[in-house]
């Protein structure tokens, strides 16, 4: 199990980095072992990771091979964080986006959850001050004052 979170932190670790297939196969360890032990969760995080590597190496059908395994679990699990932030990965780029940036769109979504802006910046990779510009430019764009009321702005207007 050492094992397994070792090779996805250097996953994690490359895929920042843009080597995207050297991370592929750190997930691919790990994912082996959370199999053998039984821990979907585990693995379905993997699976987005992995995702976000074949997303990164071109390779679109693998993406949504783990996308939709990622999704299947989260949803069995009633793991709604976690399914909100797939979709938010997932979403195509052709719905509208009411002129925020698909980053900005992926920080909404996990402002949907409920979560605050350090885990936002843990979870993206990001610094606090970063994840409250998006969060400043995703107010002025969608012309509203707090993060509730941009939550229902992007649920009723298909950002979500």
């Amino acid at each position: 199990i050492l094992a397994a979170m070792a090779s996805q932190a250097r996953g994690e670790i490359d895929l920042r980095e843009g080597s995207a297939a050297t991370a592929l196969g750190h997930f691919r360890a790990a994912l082996t072992t959370w199999q053998r032990a039984g821990a979907p969760y585990l693995e379905a995080r993997l699976r987005v990771l992995a995702g976000q590597a074949c997303r990164m190496l071109g390779d679109e059908d693998g993406t949504e091979l783990e996308f939709d395994a990622a999704r299947a679990v989260f949803a069995g699990l009633g793991a709604a964080p976690d399914l909100a932030r797939v979709a938010a990965l997932t979403r195509p780029t052709s719905l509208p986006s009411h002129g925020l940036t698909r980053r900005e769109i992926e920080v909404l979504g996990l402002v949907a959850t409920g979560k605050t802006n350090r885990t936002i910046a843990t979870d993206l990779g990001l610094s606090e001050k970063t994840v409250d510009r998006h969060l400043s430019n995703i107010f002025d764009k969608l012309a509203v004052n707090s993060r509730a009321a941009a939550t229902a702005y992007g649920f009723q207007n298909g950002l979500l």
